[in-house]
């Protein structure tokens, strides 16, 4: 396990311990999915691919992939993605 695995599973055990939502202490991606139509993710890091069909996020160490028919980038900030369209599919993809 590399260092940033590492420092993820200690922050997890620590959220876990002080009965924390794990997502804030450890720096995790949050996801959201209203129904087929949005997705929100807070905590990412920058769109990786982008069509109507699919759209990759960087999440850390891993990726999220969201497929569907339509799909468009609603807003992006610095920490939060939004996403509409008809969602079929919500990947999470670790890193190896």
């Amino acid at each position: 396990m590399d260092k940033y695995g590492k420092t993820q599973q200690l922050r997890t055990r620590m959220a876990e311990l002080f009965d924390l939502p794990a997502d804030l202490v450890a720096g995790l991606a949050h996801i959201e999915l209203l129904g087929d139509r949005q997705f929100f993710l807070e905590g990412h890091g920058g769109i990786l691919s982008y069509s109507d069909t699919q759209i990759d996020v960087s999440a850390g160490a891993a990726v999220v992939r969201v497929r569907g028919a339509g799909l468009e980038l609603r807003s992006m900030t610095g920490d939060e993605v939004r996403i509409r369209g008809r969602i079929d599919a919500v990947e999470y993809i670790r890193s190896t």
